[in-house]
């Protein structure tokens, strides 16, 4: 029966559903329930083989996975026949790791209970109504994914018998209270520092530069003065929000007269069945219960579904697309209606129709303002392609303009200033746009205007038609464009410098024991400030790394603020601090997950290592 159990495999949330479940289990071995071998296997490993079609789902399903994630991205990546060759590669791998995972787990003789498993099936979010497992969903997801209970089940033990293992790996890995401690002393240590600030804006101030340094350094760089390259565009916007209508009474009854399914709910049964190995035993079981016995409790004891002997044989409530066939031909139409014993693909069942939910239709005075907006919005779609074809037509007779698409479609040209990849209007602001205007498609020769575009459809029922007006290339600005900004660079180079060689003179006085060095140059300590390794500041950060000051005397060193200026630091204490119980636990935890990854992972190479994997021809020669 559960084989023959599908689900509306077409609904969108559905296949998302049927997607995060069919996942799970691609790389663990459910892929020889639906796929058969082929004329060359894949991969050996220690006499086991992977079959090509085995990889061939596995790439598939990392493949489908990867486009529905990177959306438009994945199709440059897919066009990279390096990529997908690796990501091929990669699908190989996991499948050895899961087979030479699968034959350890084996050794070890790690084992799963039936209970265990159906817990798991309980617990399964996807099964889930309400947060109450539903025996009908799941019979429904099961079959659409093509499995019988037994073999779900059984993908779903070697699920957990992974787990099972990696995580007596993880639980492996712990801290010694005496490393716990030296890791919080380290991670919570505090810093008393002093700053004197040497000011490169004041000295820039001072600084001179010449003629001759000026064009030297543009010249050294110009690829830094490039103005990229520019268009000016005309377009034409089509907007389908803008043609909207009225809908009229009998737009909005013809529509609900011909859509009068999407508002119906179908007639509803809900069933409860016994399943039995045997014809024998489910006579016995309708004997029974033509002789009074309770439905829930035969099915309790003597349904060999556990599924459905859980909840005294009830399936929830089925529609005619998610009803199996074997009930359908019991022709059961009243309330407590029994069926005789019947012949199903997983054994013997006796059926009971426990209650029907009449086909509901919606009156269109419950959805009649819903209709009108989807009338409107059709009329405007309507309208708006009809308009695009106009405009697409008289933009394709005149080539060399808009007025005619203009003209014809009764929309204003609307003309851009120069605009550049880095600085796009907010209404051209769309990639198929941009690609248009950017992909050199549209520009003449020797950067005259071109043809007109075609039209271009972007989100939200917008298009466009539009042209190159003008077009610069790429160039390097003249120098009297980025005179002034080259000098200030130059002062600011010159003044950095000069900081730092002052900053270099005073660090070696002041270890010297010339206390007084830093008055002497006008400069001050700053009050004590304390910072600890959270600190954002890279001169906090840098007072981590000095070393730590010896009795009385502080320990000195140079850097920069987050403004460029240079700065003289003076650490004069190094304390321990303290951390919440709670950083201190997910700290602690944080380390021993790492090391518990990379203990498994140690576990993965050396049985790769001690394995005997021997790759198929068609493997070998990727």
């Amino acid at each position: 029966m559960m084989d023959n159990l599908r689900a509306a495999s077409n609904h969108v949330v559905l296949k998302i559903i049927l997607g995060l479940i069919i996942l799970s289990f691609v790389l663990t071995g459910v892929g020889n329930y639906l796929i058969g071998g082929g004329s060359d296997y894949a991969a050996k490993v220690n006499g086991h083989e992977i079959s090509r079609a085995e990889l061939e789902q596995a790439y598939n399903s990392e493949r489908n996975r990867q486009q529905q994630m990177l959306g438009e991205q994945f199709s440059q990546l897919a066009s990279n026949e390096g990529y997908m060759q690796q990501m091929r590669q990669q699908a190989l791998s996991q499948l050895i790791d899961q087979t030479l995972l699968d034959q350890y787990i084996k050794d070890l003789h790690i084992g799963i209970s039936d209970d265990q498993v159906k817990q798991a099936i309980f617990n399964q979010k996807a099964f889930q109504t309400n947060g109450k497992f539903d025996n009908g969903k799941y019979n429904a997801l099961i079959g659409n994914m093509g499995f019988s209970a037994d073999q779900y089940a059984e993908a779903l033990r070697k699920q957990l018998a992974t787990q099972q293992l990696i995580n007596a790996v993880a639980n492996t890995d712990f801290m010694l209270k005496d490393e716990t401690t030296k890791l919080v002393d380290l991670v919570s240590q505090k810093r008393d520092i002093r700053q004197a600030v040497i000011n490169v804006n004041a000295l820039a101030a001072k600084q001179t530069v010449t003629d001759q340094e000026i064009d030297q350094y543009y010249q050294q760089h110009q690829n830094s003065f490039m103005a990229p390259e520019q268009y000016r565009v005309s377009y034409i916007k089509m907007d389908a929000a803008s043609l909207q209508e009225t809908a009229s009474d009998t737009d909005i009854q013809s529509w609900y007269d011909q859509h009068k399914a999407d508002y119906t709910q179908p007639q509803r049964n809900r069933y409860s069945v016994i399943q039995t190995q045997t014809e024998a035993d489910a006579k016995a079981v309708l004997d029974a219960l033509k002789k009074g016995e309770d439905f829930a409790t035969l099915a309790k004891t003597k349904s060999v579904d556990p599924i459905t002997a859980r909840k005294g044989g009830d399936m929830g409530w089925l529609e005619p697309e998610t009803t199996p066939d074997e009930l359908k031909g019991a022709n059961l139409t009243q309330k407590g209606q029994l069926s005789g014993v019947i012949n199903s693909s997983v054994g013997f069942l006796v059926a009971r129709l426990d209650d029907i939910q009449p086909e509901q239709v919606k009156p269109l005075a419950d959805v009649r303002d819903a209709i009108a907006e989807k009338v409107k919005q059709e009329k405007a779609v309507d309208a708006f392609y009809k308009l695009q074809q106009k405009v697409s037509e008289a933009a394709s007779n005149d080539n060399e303009s808009l007025a005619g698409a203009a003209q014809a479609s009764g929309l204003k040209v609307v003309e851009t200033g120069w605009i550049s990849r880095d600085a796009v209007p907010a209404e051209l602001d769309f990639d198929p746009v941009k690609q248009a205007i950017f992909n050199g498609g549209l520009v003449g020769q020797n950067g005259a205007p071109g043809n007109n575009s075609d039209v271009i459809s972007v989100d939200g029922d917008r298009a466009f038609v539009l042209r190159i007006s003008e077009h610069k290339p790429e160039a390097v600005k003249p120098l009297d464009q980025v005179k002034a900004q080259i000098a200030d660079t130059l002062k600011h180079d010159k003044a950095t410098q000069q900081a730092k060689a002052q900053a270099d003179k005073l660090l070696a006085d002041l270890k010297a024991g010339k206390d007084d060095a830093l008055s002497a140059a006008g400069l001050t300590l700053s009050a004590s400030q304390s910072v600890d390794r959270n600190a954002q500041d890279p001169v906090a950060q840098f007072a981590f790394n000095l070393p730590q000051p010896a009795a009385n005397k502080p320990s000195w060193g140079v850097s920069e603020d987050m403004q460029g200026n240079v700065v003289l630091v003076a650490l004069d204490k190094v304390s321990a601090g303290t951390l919440p119980q709670a950083q201190v636990d997910e700290m602690v935890k944080g380390v021993t997950q790492n090391n518990a990854q990379i203990a498994f992972e140690a576990l993965l190479e050396n049985l790769r290592k001690a394995a005997k994997i021997k790759y198929g021809a068609a493997e070998q020669n990727q």
